[in-house]
């Protein structure tokens, strides 16, 4: 090593999981400052020095200097060298707090991705084709032709039978969630759901008035018996369910549920609202119910878990053409319509590949994140999806999921408990921990770490209420 390192307090390197050298550079400096092996106000070697050490270009690392700086890592006057900004502690402090965030369902953004290249990249290129400028105006609120024909074909794509007249583009899924129950919902009705359900669906249910009723779930979803005796003695009319990796529970429907279930819609005549932000990452994923029954079944396919939640964009399937215009208006009037840049860099990643190319990056960071857990929670009892970003953890018997909780946050650790996710007054004592968010495996490892420490506790060390 040059002597001028020995001096140096960073030690330059490259980051293993980047995608091009420059961002190696950027994601070495900035693991080492979230580490503290480097901290606020220490003085980078130079520029020099650094690409004469790591073998590389002089433009690579004035590359990776600029882009450190654009992301407020680095500060420094010409001549007089470069320095970890010092503004950085206030931003790290929360930052370290992020890292063990286990509690938003984000998807993970690894190396192979590239999002934030792809983002740039895509953005860049339309920028410069005047046709899509034209269409970055007011549009329809089901959406832009051409971005509903680019949908029709991502969905066809995956065995989906569907025309542009039963589609269209909604601002996110819970936007679309929210415009479905409105338009089929009235307040003060019953709405059937698993035990444990996605909270924006509370969140939806409580805006609008309306009362969500359990269907008791097994091992493989919603219980057919259980479903349709509930038919028989309520007067819900529709059905909410999150057939595969559901959230929180991680199960996914077999076919021949799903059948059975569909039978019985058929019968009583129950509207079917199918929430799908996972089937994209799923492999081999069983044929959707949108498919074993259109005429009664609302699909809503997602972008948010399989590319990026940034994208605000989710494609809704209806049962007809007059349904997909009743919800246009919903929509219009809640939130005019989904943003036309992203719905036009949709568009560009579904005929280039690049959907495709982000939901396998993402399936298999996945992978390898699930596997990591599974190793680190070897003598505790969950469920999981290996193709999925989260686990439903099932609590030994000393602790409450409340509480465990919230020990888990004064160790720094963010988790979700059952109750955010139960229908029902006595629910299991279970909690959603999310894996995306983590910003890399030793994230994971430190925040899965604590969470198996603390479960092999006999008894919580919060003091009893007395």
């Amino acid at each position: 090593m040059h002597t001028y390192f020995a001096m140096a307090l960073w030690n330059p390197h490259l980051h293993r999981d980047a995608g091009s050298k420059y961002l190696a550079i950027v994601q070495a400096l900035e693991s080492d400052i979230y580490a503290g092996r480097v901290r606020p106000g220490d003085r980078l070697p130079s520029q020099r020095a650094i690409a004469e050490e790591l073998q590389v270009d002089l433009t690579t690392v004035t590359r990776a200097f600029n882009e450190a700086k654009r992301r407020g890592l680095l500060e420094g006057n010409k001549g007089g060298g470069t320095y970890i900004r010092d503004s950085l502690q206030q931003q790290l402090a929360a930052e370290k707090l992020l890292k063990l965030d286990l509690s938003m369902n984000n998807p993970p953004q690894p190396a192979a991705a590239n999002l934030s290249q792809r983002l740039s990249d895509g953005i860049a290129a339309l920028m410069t084709d005047q046709r899509r400028m034209l269409q970055l105006q007011y549009q329809d609120a089901a959406g832009n032709p051409a971005d509903r024909d680019a949908a029709v074909s991502w969905l066809q794509s995956k065995q989906l039978d569907v025309t542009r007249d039963r589609l269209l583009i909604a601002c996110g899924a819970q936007s679309a969630l929210y415009g479905i129950c409105k338009q089929l919902l009235s307040p003060g009705s019953e709405l059937f759901t698993p035990e444990y359900t996605y909270p924006g669906l509370k969140a939806v249910a409580k805006e609008l008035d309306l009362t969500l009723t359990a269907i008791a779930c097994d091992e493989e979803g919603i219980i057919p018996s259980a479903f349709e005796q509930a038919c028989e003695q309520h007067t819900a009319r529709a059905l909410y369910l999150i057939p595969t990796i559901d959230n929180p529970t991680a199960l996914t429907m077999p076919l021949n549920r799903r059948q059975a279930l569909t039978e019985i819609a058929k019968r009583y005549q129950i509207t079917i609202i199918e929430d799908d932000p996972y089937s994209s990452l799923k492999h081999d994923a069983p044929t959707p119910f949108v498919a074993l029954l259109p005429e009664l079944t609302w699909h809503i396919a997602t972008l948010s878990k399989s590319a990026t939640p940034a994208l605000r964009v989710a494609f809704v399937i209806t049962p007809d053409s007059e349904c997909c215009r009743a919800l246009a208006s919903v929509l219009r009037a809640s939130s005019l319509m989904a943003p036309p840049l992203m719905c036009a860099l949709v568009t560009r990643w579904i005929y280039d590949g690049t959907l495709g190319e982000l939901a396998t990056a993402i399936r298999e960071e996945n992978n390898r994140r699930q596997q990591r857990v599974a190793s680190l929670l070897v003598d505790y009892e969950f469920s999981a999806d290996p193709d999925g970003q989260h686990i439903w953890l099932k609590l030994p018997v000393q602790w409450q999921a409340e509480q465990f909780t919230r020990e888990a946050q004064s160790h720094g650790v963010s988790i979700v408990p059952v109750s955010q996710f139960a229908i029902t007054n006595t629910p299991i004592q279970a909690v959603r921990v999310s894996l995306g968010l983590a910003l890399d495996m030793e994230v994971l490892n430190r925040a899965v770490g604590i969470l198996s420490q603390l479960l092999a506790q006999t008894q919580s060390s919060e003091r009893a209420v007395v």
